[in-house]
């Protein structure tokens, strides 16, 4: 009320008012570039199909291969970067490194695959000057805190069920920094192209 008294008796004098800050404008995730082979049903649990999936896309070698990292310039802002780990993630990247070393394509362990949960890193950029405190998403009005956060070096990895990121609703994603937080919009058709 007092704020409010504090306006209207400016107004009224005619002294300029300040507008409060304004938190800075959520940013739009990017679109992950189209990659080979195809994938629409976003991050999930390992399965036979994905398995294979995953092999394959490994396969196609490349300097920056666009199914292995598709997370790259993901939430682009001035104090983080992200990258995100999953099963698929884990398969396709090993097979990825052999094949880029010219070795033959591993099997890599399914099993191991299967333990795999949703990992965010965020990896502060060069120069800035706001390191992370905590890391949470949002979806369906509801906040979903990571079962496990790591906190080190002004960044840190955060763990998340699958359910986290499944394309059926738009996420946000809020990373809190000590002087301020950078909000990340990521709509469904982004979150099915994540693998």
């Amino acid at each position: 009320m007092t704020r409010l008294r504090t306006v209207l008796v400016g107004v009224l004098m005619g002294v300029p008012v300040l507008a409060a800050a304004q938190a800075p404008a959520p940013i739009k995730a990017a679109m992950p570039p189209a990659a080979k082979p195809a994938w629409t049903k976003g991050i999930q649990p390992i399965s036979r199909e994905s398995y294979y999936h995953a092999i394959e896309c490994g396969k196609q070698g490349g300097a920056q291969s666009p199914c292995v990292f598709y997370d790259s310039d993901l939430c682009k802002n001035e104090d983080y970067v992200l990258s995100l780990y999953s099963p698929y993630k884990q398969v396709a990247y090993e097979v990825w490194v052999a094949v880029s070393r010219k070795q033959d394509p591993p099997e890599p362990n399914y099993r191991g695959a299967q333990q795999t949960r949703v990992v965010l890193g965020v990896t502060p950029v060069r120069g800035s000057k706001n390191p992370l405190a905590k890391v949470v998403v949002k979806r369906g009005g509801k906040t979903i805190a990571p079962d496990t956060s790591t906190l080190d070096g002004g960044g840190g990895n955060f763990i998340f069920d699958f359910p986290a990121f499944a394309p059926s609703a738009p996420v946000t994603l809020e990373l809190t920094g000590k002087t301020r937080t950078q909000t990340c919009v990521i709509a469904p058709a982004v979150l099915a192209r994540f693998r």
